[in-house]
Formats: C-alpha cells, structure tokens, sequence
C-alpha cells in the first residue's frame, strides 16, 4: 500500500463528522513535527485547527489549506460498504471524505514531508493549516483562525486549498475566485383574519410578492472577470396554519444571494433592504454573511498552477471561479493570491463517496511540483 493511501485510509477511518476531528489532526500534526514542522493547535469552541509550519519567515510563505471534518454519511443502509470503512473496489477508494477532502489531506501531507526532506533550506515558509469546521457553520474554523493571524500580524502569500475542484480528470480545472455567500431569513408581517373578511385582515402573502418578484427577477450585474452575474434565489416559502380559511399573520422566507466582486455584503443588505422598504413592507430580516468573494488575478501562483496541471491533465486546465464557497474565503482577505486544486468532485456529499486510486497517488506528486515551483 503506498504512503498516501495509508494514510488516507487512517483519516476516512475516523468518523470526523463535522465539528468532530476524531484524532485526524493529532495523527497528521505527529507526521509533520516529525518532518521538522512546528505545530500549533488551535481549539476554539469545539473547533479543532492545526497550524503547522516549516522555513524561516523571510520570503514568501504559502500555505496547503484543508478540512479534516465530513458531512454525515445518511443512510448507512444505502452504502455498499461501511462509509467509514476504506473500501477499495473497482480502482476507488470509497468512503465518506475519500474525495472531500481526506485524500487531498493526506497528499498535502505527504507533498509537504517530501519535500522539506528534499529542500531543507527552502526559501519561505511552507504551511499547512486544517480545520474540523469546514463542512459546518465555519465560525470557529478558519475564519476565527484568520482573525487570530490578522490580529498578530501573521503574513501568508499564497494559498492553494485542496477542495474537489476537477470535473471529469484530475487537473483539469483551476479555481482561481468564489463567489461571495449572503443569506436572509425574511419575516413579513401582517394581519391573521377569516379568508370571508379579508378587510378586517392583511395578508403577507400578497404583501410581499411584488418585493419578491422585484429581488428575483433583478439583473443585478453583467458579470465580472471570469465570475458569473450576481444570482439570488428563493430557496424556502412559509406561511399560514394550514387552514383555508385563515389569512396567515407572517411569511417566512429564505433565501441566498451568489455575488461576484462587483459587490459586497454591506452593499447588498442595502439594496434589498431598500427594495423590500419601497413595498412598504412591516418585516423582519437576519442576514448571514458567509464569506466575501474572492479573485487571483495572473501572478506566480496561477502561472504555476495552470502549467503544473496540464502537465498531470494533458491539456491547459479550465480557469473558473465556479462552484459554492470554501475556506479560502477566510484567507483571501489577509491578502493572499488563493487557487483550488483538488480530485474530482463527481460523488461529494453522496452516497459511497470516492475518489479515484490513480488521482490518489498522483495528487503528491501534484503538489510537490507547485511547491517545487514556487518555494525550491
């Protein structure tokens, strides 16, 4: 069994369910002390953070990003083999993590062991930073981790997270931006009446659906860069005791604004706090900010990342700032040029999760030729 297998095997072997880091962290942060890393562990509220790092502070420091924690597997029932069970079959190693993102934790790993034993003296620092509270809220994970390294000045240049990024093969796609995440809980109040009096009452429902065919049907922008225009949508409708004859007091909806760097949090709250105000609305609103978005322009990073993965893909890997949000959101803001590179991500969140034995054993070799390019 080779080194990245193993090891992968020993994380998805964890049942690190999401905040809980089952020991993955302690196992990794032995591996890397032993290969010469100063490791820190970072607990905050139930939160496990490693923060390992390798080098002296002069030139640039990049950092290997990643999750140690899984979403629940469901239905134990509708896997072909236990999900926390590493089960090889048919050239995949299944199991929940597998693809998102343990094997990509176990090649960072063994990426990083290698090449500190090859290039002792490398210029920069070489980091690697985990966190069990990627698949959850991700309060106490990276983003308060960010806050602690703005706080005491800790400086990082470059960021390459290992999320599931390729769509077919690996490498053959490179994020280089995500979009921003904003959500709301929107309560529209009214008046509960008799359906036979509908003077007497007012209904929220038919209160609110100008304001809400106003946000979504907006064009917000055009687009910015590679970024898709801004989208919101209405994922959840509520209101009404489930009577016929009853004109419900309050409408509940949610829903999720995907923004490019055309805006930011604060800007949206306003506009649509100004849209739903111009309906003369009585509401409520609470907004989560889930991150920021995020952009790396053409530099040393992207240019190494677009060469080293169409050497592994045979062709130039696409160069997208698709997909839902992860924790390079958190590190973006401290002034880091951050890209994703991972496995594919056909069977993430699923049922018998997996990931490729091939991609598997190539993923080291992958980082190493980043870290070669960028730090040797």
């Amino acid at each position: 069994m080779s080194e990245v297998l193993e090891l992968a095997c020993e994380l998805i072997s964890r049942p690190s369910v999401t905040p809980d880091d089952a020991g993955c962290q302690a196992l990794l942060a032995a591996r890397l002390q032993a290969a010469g890393f100063a490791c820190e562990h970072l607990r905050l509220g139930e939160v496990d953070n490693l923060w390992a790092t390798h080098g002296a502070g002069d030139g640039p420091t990049l950092v290997l990003l990643g999750h140690t924690d899984v979403v629940p597997p469901g239905p134990r029932e509708a896997w072909h083999s236990d999900p926390f069970v590493p089960t090889l079959r048919d050239g995949l190693l299944h199991g929940r993590g597998a693809a998102d993102m343990k094997g990509s934790v176990a090649a960072f790993v063994v990426a990083a062991e290698r090449f500190v034993a090859a290039h002792p003296a490398h210029r920069g620092r070489l980091a690697v930073l985990l966190t069990s509270d990627e698949e959850g809220d991700a309060i106490d994970g990276v983003r308060r981790v960010a806050d602690l390294f703005r706080e005491r000045g800790e400086r990082i240049d470059w960021c390459i997270t290992g999320e599931p990024s390729s769509k077919t093969r690996l490498g053959d796609l490179l994020r280089v931006g995500r979009r921003g995440s904003l959500s709301a809980r929107l309560v529209v109040h009214g008046v509960q009446g008799h359906v036979a009096y509908p003077d007497k009452a007012r209904n929220p429902i038919h209160l609110a659906l100008g304001a809400l065919d106003g946000l979504a049907s907006r064009r917000w922008d055009e687009g910015y860069e590679s970024f898709p225009p801004t989208s919101l949508q209405i994922s959840n409708i509520h209101a009404g005791t489930g009577a016929n004859n009853v004109i419900p007091g309050e409408l509940e909806v949610l829903f999720n604004l995907r923004y490019n760097p055309h805006w930011n949090a604060d800007r949206l709250v306003a506009e649509c706090e100004d849209m739903l105000h111009a309906q003369g609305l009585s509401f409520d609103i609470h907004w989560h900010r889930s991150g920021e978005p995020f952009f790396t322009p053409e530099g040393p990073l992207r240019v190494a990342a677009r060469e080293v993965l169409a050497k592994f893909s045979g062709a130039d890997p696409e160069e997208s700032t698709g997909g839902g949000t992860s924790d390079a959101r958190f590190i973006a803001p401290l002034g880091a040029q951050c890209i994703e590179v991972g496995p594919v991500n056909a069977s993430i969140h699923q049922v018998d999760e997996h990931v490729a034995l091939a991609d598997l054993e190539a993923l080291p070799g992958l980082y190493g030729a980043l870290l070669e390019r960028l730090l040797a």
